[in-house]
């Protein structure tokens, strides 16, 4: 699939933005959409093109159209119960100390990345219809549909996680529209749940038989059963959680694998490990894997994805440090709060320490004082960002350069612990406690951790077992706020929290949406009207 990433990158930027001053004019017009989506090819390039606009979440300084700034992914982080922010980088900041407004840089960046997908996706499914249209065989132009509506319903989810209430667009606006109105949330998620169930019903369904990072109907099931649950309908949020598990295609990983088998690790490690994502190395677990792979072409870039310099700490700001290629250059945006990571049982795999470096030796041979000793991490240390326990799900090294930026290994979207835990959430909402119990318990008993029982059954105890297998993977505040527990949480757990108001569980809606629409009435979220 990566090999024509490249191809496709060009032809979204030229089809969606025109990019002025970018090429001349006369190659512009030859890559139109009229004569680009004639043929099977054309769309090939076209969707792969969704693949690599759905990437785009992650970026930071990639010069692409959707470009968010240095840490768009961690700002789902803070402001919640998982992390606060370390360094201080600028773009974090607002969404801390709750002082964003409806021109803050991610509030524009988030609505303006999502509408660019839904866009790119209106178009592939209008141009789809064309009857003059070349196809190889009769089945790609619904498999085609599939892929587009997948990807439209998961632009849309950031929407309505963020901004409730927003504007359903599923046509190309071919003119100047000034008058779009808020569409309620359930018609959006109705809407959704359709494409999605489009989706899972025209995808391939055998894993092995497509490229490797390309949707197959699992996918779009296990992103249907979180759309059911944002939905309020937790009976069918079961019944499609179950269908992804009881398919014979996908296991928990409950044994060492790939490359790094044979060195210290467990198998819960070995999953982030590089090159372990994909099912060709045997990573039966991962349902979706998007493509970010370093040094491949249309593999991502040094700017592309940052997660690891967020996490990993400034360690090397410490006498007695020097940059390790393991760990590389972070920059400890943002910590881990302390209360989570003191939420494992002993014998828990995840809190193993292939999974959580809690202990940092100086490693500067030329301080022999200090050289390989261990070092006191202070509570001044940690809070800044400079020397704390970190998640080792984001180390990334390159050898031959330890300053490296990016985090390029392929990125785990859905795995299958994720689907036993949305069907315990179903459950747990349906006052199945018995049943949510044992759902729960396969992934406990995964990481050797102690069975769960109908007494611990609750929202909380879902959102504690979420945080200790999904940290850093999930959007924590989509999970908190899809359960109503945004504010709860984060005000207990998050001692920078104390500015915080229920009505900042959602973001406002970008001031220059609100100014261009000059025909229709664009009400704003509640509080942030001034």
């Amino acid at each position: 699939m990566k090999n024509i990433i490249v191809t496709a990158l060009v032809l979204l930027t030229l089809l969606t933005t025109g990019c002025a001053g970018f090429l001349d004019e006369e190659l512009k017009s030859s890559l139109s959409p009229d004569n680009t989506y004639t043929s099977t090819y054309g769309f090939e390039v076209g969707v792969t093109g969704l693949y690599m606009n759905a990437r785009w979440e992650y970026d930071t300084w990639d010069g692409v159209p959707a470009a968010h700034g240095a840490c768009p992914y961690e700002v789902l982080q803070i402001s919640t119960d998982v992390a606060a922010t370390g360094f201080g980088d600028g773009s974090l900041v607002p969404f801390e100390n709750m002082s964003l407004t409806p021109s803050s840089s991610y509030v524009n960046s988030f609505w303006n990345w999502s509408y660019s997908l839904i866009a790119n996706c209106n178009q592939i499914l209008e141009y789809s219809e064309n009857p003059n249209v070349r196809w190889d065989k009769d089945t790609d132009k619904i498999g085609f549909q599939a892929e587009a509506r997948f990807f439209r319903a998961y632009a849309y989810r950031y929407l309505i996680y963020l901004f409730g209430d927003i504007p359903w667009v599923d046509k190309v606006q071919k003119d100047f529209k000034l008058d779009f109105t808020r569409t309620p949330k359930a018609t959006v998620l109705a809407n959704m749940i359709e494409d999605l169930d489009f989706a899972a019903a025209n995808l391939p369904a055998n894993p092995d038989k497509v490229l490797t990072g390309k949707l197959t109907s699992w996918a779009a099931k296990h992103q249907l059963a979180e759309i059911y649950l944002m939905a309020n309908e937790p009976g069918k949020a079961e019944t499609v959680a179950k269908e992804v598990i009881d398919a014979s295609y996908f296991n928990l990983t409950t044994e060492r694998f790939g490359k790094s088998k044979d060195k210290p690790g467990d198998a819960f490690a070995d999953m982030f490990k590089v090159n372990n994502q994909n099912r060709t190395s045997g990573n039966l677990e991962s349902i979706w894997v998007m493509q970010l792979e370093y040094n491949t072409t249309g593999g991502g870039s040094s700017s592309l994805d940052w997660t690891k310099r967020a996490w990993v700490p400034r360690y090397y700001d410490v006498p007695g440090f020097i940059l390790d290629e393991e760990y590389g250059r972070g920059r400890g945006q943002i910590v881990g709060l302390k209360w989570w990571m003191d939420n494992y049982e002993a014998q828990d795999m995840r809190n193993s320490e292939h999974n959580i470096k809690r202990d940092w030796y100086y490693n500067d041979p030329s301080n022999t004082e200090l050289f390989g000793t261990k070092a006191e991490i202070t509570p001044i240390m940690w809070e800044a960002g400079v020397l704390c326990p970190v998640i080792t799900k984001f180390f990334y090294g390159v050898s031959e350069d330890p300053s490296f930026n990016g985090n390029n290994k392929d990125r785990l979207k859905f795995r299958l612990a994720e689907t036993y835990l949305f069907l315990a959430e179903a459950l747990i909402l349906q006052k199945k406690m018995p049943e949510a119990v044992e759902a729960i318990n396969v992934v406990r008993k995964r990481s050797n951790a102690t069975p769960a029982t109908t007494a611990d059954m609750s929202i909380d105890y879902l959102l504690d077992e979420r945080l200790r297998e999904m940290v850093g993977e999930e959007q924590r505040r989509f999970t908190l706020a899809r359960l109503g527990k945004l504010y709860d949480r984060a005000t207990k757990y998050n001692t920078k929290m104390k500015n915080m108001e229920r009505y900042h569980e959602l973001w406002p809606v970008p001031q220059v949406v609100r100014d261009a629409n000059i025909e229709a009435e664009f009400p704003q979220n509640p509080g942030y009207e001034k």
